[in-house]
């Protein structure tokens, strides 16, 4: 099988066994075309069920030659084993070159974290005299009041929102459905959008159940939420690099640093392994650090 087929094979693999978003499925096809793009010049004629451990070591070392940073290299293996693993499945491969293929060591990094006082400066600094200003401040409210991804925020609908229970059910990676508590501000800032400015548009009939609009009446995109983002932390001078997912982070992160079980972090989060949730007492004893080293007298 050449690499053309075998790659299109495991593009659909991803998206209809793995139900894997669209974003994730190119994450993964990249990862293989950096892999296809090495092969082809040092090793041509080599294909997917001839490729060796030899060759894929050689691959971890052009990258690293390249300046690719341990955790990119990480991510890559990461995606070079499942393709191999879709291989075995199809029977197109009968030995998994990729057993024995180390990934560079990494340290685990903390999440940069903003405190309830910065968010709250955040969504207050939200210029309202705009027509996009009610939706901005609703936007913000609820990724910090139910830690969602930038995609589940995109994608969110009314028809899932469930305010008389305080709960949206949220689609999250995979399909995967899950409920999520929401909170009266962030209730109380959402209806205001509703009534005071999205009625008021004319919607793409594509978009008529989904939440978060654009002035055309149209779904959000993902990289418009960075941008308001972006462009509230510069006005407010803040140093701390942050993103839709920063406040996922100090959703989590307030949580868990006010004492909630972790298993109930994860489900809010949709994570499907605790080991990704854990990541958050990590940073709890980050801030137990701090704490002593600012307070007390010894430190």
């Amino acid at each position: 099988m050449n690499w053309t087929e075998s790659k299109k094979g495991y593009e659909t693999f991803l998206r209809l066994e793995k139900s894997l978003s669209q974003n994730s499925v190119s994450a993964y096809v990249n990862d293989i075309n950096k892999l296809i793009s090495f092969i082809e010049v040092d090793f041509p004629g080599f294909f997917p069920e001839t490729i060796k451990l030899f060759q894929l070591r050689k691959f971890v070392e052009w990258m690293s030659e390249k300046g690719v940073s341990p955790r990119t290299q990480a991510r890559t293996i990461s995606g070079i084993k499942s393709f191999y693993k879709f291989l075995l499945i199809e029977e197109v491969v009968e030995n998994d070159p990729t057993t024995l293929l180390e990934s560079p060591k990494i340290g685990r990094k903390l999440p940069d974290v903003l405190t309830d006082e910065e968010i709250n400066h955040l969504i207050d600094s939200v210029d309202l005299s705009k027509p996009e200003g009610l939706r901005n401040k609703a936007i913000l409210e609820t990724l910090y009041s139910c830690g969602l991804r930038v995609s589940e925020l995109v994608s969110l609908r009314i028809s899932n929102l469930h305010f008389e229970q305080e709960f949206i059910k949220i689609s999250g990676k995979g399909e995967k459905e899950r409920l999520v508590p929401i909170s009266k501000r962030a209730i109380d800032e959402i209806r205001k959008y509703l009534f005071d400015y999205r009625r008021k548009l004319k919607i793409d009939k594509s978009s008529e159940n989904i939440l978060f609009l654009n002035r055309r009446g149209r779904k959000l995109s993902r990289v418009m939420i960075f941008t308001i983002i972006k462009n509230l932390a510069e006005r407010n001078n803040l140093k701390k690099s942050i993103s839709p997912h920063t406040f996922r982070h100090s959703f989590a992160s307030a949580l868990v640093q006010g004492g909630a079980d972790l298993r109930a972090v994860q489900e809010m989060l949709g994570h499907e392994s605790i080991l990704t949730t854990e990541i958050y007492t990590h940073l709890d004893r980050e801030f137990l650090r701090e704490t002593v080293n600012r307070y007390h007298p010894r430190a």
